[in-house]
């Protein structure tokens, strides 16, 4: 008999299951991109880890998405152009 293989849960269904936990609505398309865009800004500017911290900040932050993604450029140096 063999074990029994978990199917592994997608991003999405994720997302939208931890929004619901937390009663949060879950963000859309275009927010999921800009935070995957964030995330990747902090990843690559510094150490990986920066990337969830960074989004945490935004999640606290009245800053627009676009002022956001200013600033982590900013914070990720003259040379670090995304």
């Amino acid at each position: 008999m063999q074990p029994t293989k978990l199917r592994t849960v997608t991003r999405d269904e994720w997302i939208a299951r931890f929004a619901a936990e937390t009663r949060v609505q879950r963000p859309s398309v275009e927010e999921i991109r800009e935070l995957l865009d964030l995330a990747g800004i902090a990843a690559h500017a510094s150490e990986r880890t920066a990337a969830p911290l960074a989004c945490w900040i935004a999640g606290r932050s009245d800053l627009s998405m676009q002022e956001l993604l200013a600033a982590a450029r900013r914070a990720g140096g003259a040379d670090f152009q995304r």
